[in-house]
């Protein structure tokens, strides 16, 4: 009897690895036409006479209420010019983030066929990490001296939870991220819940876009951070619980378990050894848990309400 449950459970395996192998060719195959344009490369090496010229070129590149004077001005500036060898430095090649971004591009285009190619335009925005990232449906703006990496001298006094992703391998998963923001619509309420399945579900489209990255990188986290947040995902739920978080409205909850910070405040000792945002990686776990128990299509669960998704869950952490 054992032996016949052993063969069955193999066939299962490796039909799901056949079938999910399968999608990846279907995906593998789908031809885009991506446009990379180096616009920080072309402005750097801009003569001022040429400025007209590149405006005309990238007129939504330059608001109109700045004078000719201040880019012509930026062109010499000595901090600007610090940033664009920099940004040579580490990016004279883009081949690996154009084709992270292609294979991307590819996974959204077979989920969701409606989705246009944007064109890449990458720039320099004296280190706004507030936007390193911004998609804009035709475009999606990379900011390159935001991606430097962590120890760069650029980044000094910045504290360590914001600079620990300012490297180049994250270009992609805040990519996806800022695009799965334009398919996940905002929480259905005020609560705890709501705020935390929204962010699951972007998650999540993250990991059904970028299904062989690292799911520490995935979600922005250290090995040591994902490690922890798996080591003890029973116990930060059942604090969730305990402490009748789930359906709480109060604000301070997001700010708390869902947005960028030092650490998760527990108001417990072990808070200095949390990472930050495990409400999201909560939600997270939470909508997996609902794709895995009901047959439901991408787009179906993006539209369901946070409620339905977590009664139909049936969310049991790992011990």
């Amino acid at each position: 009897m054992l032996k016949k449950i052993l063969v069955l459970f193999i066939i299962i395996l490796v039909v799901s690895c056949n079938q999910k192998t399968g999608t990846e060719e279907k995906i593998e195959a789908i031809e885009l036409d991506l446009q990379v344009i180096r616009f920080e490369q072309e402005f750097a090496g801009t003569d001022p006479r040429q400025l007209p010229e590149l405006k005309q070129k990238y007129p939504f590149l330059f608001p109109e209420q700045f004078p000719d004077s201040v880019w012509i001005e930026k062109l010499s500036d000595s901090l600007q010019l610090e940033i664009n060898q920099a940004v040579e430095e580490e990016f004279s090649d883009f081949t690996t983030q154009e084709n992270e971004l292609y294979a991307l591009f590819q996974h959204i285009n077979y989920y969701f066929p409606e989705f246009e190619i944007p064109a890449v335009i990458t720039v320099t925005s004296e280190v706004d990490y507030k936007n390193k990232i911004i998609y804009a449906e035709d475009y999606l703006f990379v900011s390159l001296d935001t991606y430097l990496g962590t120890d760069h001298p650029f980044y000094t006094g910045l504290q360590n939870y914001l600079k620990k992703n300012f490297k180049k391998d994250q270009i992609v998963v805040d990519a996806a991220e800022e695009i799965a923001k334009k398919y996940v619509p905002g929480p259905d309420s005020r609560t705890f819940l709501s705020h935390m399945v929204y962010y699951g579900k972007i998650q999540y489209l993250k990991e059904v876009w970028l299904p062989t990255l690292d799911p520490a990188r995935r979600i922005g986290y250290t090995k040591a951070e994902y490690d922890f947040a798996e080591a003890n995902e029973s116990q930060i739920w059942r604090y969730f619980v305990e402490n009748e978080l789930i359906y709480d409205t109060d604000n301070q909850l997001q700010t708390r378990f869902l947005y960028p910070a030092p650490f998760s405040k527990f108001y417990l000792q072990l808070d200095a050894e949390s990472p930050a945002r495990l409400g999201q990686y909560i939600g997270l776990e939470i909508v997996k848990a609902y794709m895995d128990k009901n047959d439901v299509s991408l787009s179906r669960m993006l539209k369901t309400s946070a409620e339905e998704i977590f009664n139909n869950a049936n969310f049991k952490p790992r011990k």
